[in-house]
């Protein structure tokens, strides 16, 4: 039996990227860029307006004010989408709106609020088709506040310039990178496949989920909650049903799997006579790294490789399946769609209760995590009823309980190490801030 830190080096070891494929950018989402991207065009593409407002000659308000107002000279009407029509001189402004081009000679934009327009100035038409009929289109307009080069104007090229490195090898794709993507005009990116998962499940006291099962017969139930972490994961699960407990069928399942990036089996891996699923795999060649590790729940958990791929071998308890693929398989398998950060992130919260656990296997106790009331930092509650097969408590927990294989417990209080597997614990339902 070997450690839980040694298992994980074995895995991690044997586990390599998978190759790239191209992808438009919407599929790219929760993937990894395989590639450096380089920016074709600067962002912003030229100087444009932050505001709506007049674009105008900073030094020809340098005197404004609410009492002290500078009337200019409305030259025209630059909407986005449109280009100047001309250069702003002394004593002009042109009425701009938010993302049009900053025409040439004007240095800076003066928000639309800083301005009224004089009453002698005519309603005139606007020069948008479809538009209402508004006063300053041309005309002149009183500006009401000075203003500094460069108010109000994004300059081209500020956010990142052509040439510039975008997104880096490795990115996970998220929607801001998404956006970036769209904004130099890339429809498609190289990313990492995503691993194909075979999964199959090992027993002949199984039945499927759409069977009555009768006496001595429960529902394959570890095969649809491996298929969701796999999805979960990032990966593209292919369910392959049942093996009976027969060499001959087992080997079948197996075969059918090998066309797979990984193999995943539950059950028949301990020591019952019953449990092929080791002498199969070594019929078939299969090169085992480990059968044993010191894990509670989870103990009897296989890896090795077998033609190739990565096969993983999983306990036929539920919750002990589920832990052995939260520690083992979910790293592998985002190191295999190119991940770099592929272990659950730790977090250290306040006991509420004693835990007293056997030394000798390192041990994930379900648990509730929560925020504490101040906001502060967080407290976990062990929950009852840690069986191996009790899934109500993994409904109910949403964070594991991380207790070191040499220790025996701790007392109320104390400060432990949890793994949230949960997101929603980062979520704060009731208020925003």
């Amino acid at each position: 039996m070997i450690s839980v830190k040694e298992a994980l080096e074995i895995i991690l070891n044997e586990i390599k990227p998978l190759a790239a494929e191209s992808v438009d950018i919407l599929s790219a989402m929760g993937r990894v860029s395989y590639e450096d991207v380089y920016a074709g065009r600067p962002n912003p593409p030229w100087d444009n307006s932050a505001m709506d407002g007049y674009a105008l000659r900073a030094e020809d308000v340098s005197a404004a004010g609410p009492d002290s107002p500078v009337t200019l000279k409305v030259i025209y009407d630059l909407p986005a989408g449109a280009v100047p029509k001309g250069a702003v001189g002394a004593g002009e402004a042109v009425r701009i709106m938010t993302g049009a081009p900053v025409p040439d000679g004007a240095t800076a934009v003066v928000m639309v609020e800083y301005t009224n327009i004089p009453s002698n100035t005519p309603t005139l038409p606007s020069p948008v088709k479809g538009k209402e009929k508004r006063k300053g289109s041309s005309g002149s307009v009183n500006i009401l506040q000075k203003a500094r080069p460069g108010e109000n104007i994004r300059r081209g090229g500020e956010d990142f310039k052509a040439g510039d490195l975008v997104i880096k090898k490795g990115s996970l794709i998220r929607p801001a990178e998404v956006c970036m993507l769209a904004t130099i005009g890339t429809p498609e990116i190289k990313v990492y496949k995503r691993p194909t998962i075979a999964v199959i499940s090992t027993g002949d006291e199984l039945v499927d989920i759409n069977e009555e099962p009768g006496p001595g017969k429960i529902i394959n139930s570890n095969g649809y909650a491996i298929c969701s972490l796999v999805a979960e994961a990032g990966a593209v699960y292919r369910q392959l049903g049942i093996a009976r407990d027969t060499k001959e069928a087992l080997r079948e399942r197996l075969e059918a799997g090998i066309k797979a990036d990984c193999i995943i089996t539950s059950g028949g891996v301990s020591v019952g006579d019953y449990d092929f699923v080791k002498d199969v795999l070594k019929d078939m060649g299969s090169d085992m790294r480990f059968w044993k590790v010191a894990l509670k729940p989870g103990k009897p958990l296989a890896f090795g490789v077998i033609k190739g791929r990565p096969a993983f071998g999983l306990p036929g308890n539920p919750i002990s399946s589920m832990v052995a693929f939260e520690q083992f398989v979910r790293p592998a398998l985002l190191k295999m769609a190119g991940r770099d950060d592929i272990f659950r992130a730790a977090i250290a919260a306040r006991l509420t209760k004693d835990v007293k656990i056997k030394p000798g296997r390192m041990t994930f106790l379900r648990a509730e995590l929560a925020m504490e009331t101040a906001g502060q930092g967080y407290h976990v509650s062990p929950l009852d009823a840690q069986g191996s097969g009790v899934i109500s408590t993994m409904v109910r927990a949403n964070a594991f309980i991380i207790v070191p294989e040499d220790a025996a417990g701790f007392k109320a209080g104390e400060t432990v190490k949890c793994q949230p597997f949960d997101t929603s614990i980062l979520q704060n339902r009731k208020t925003c801030y």
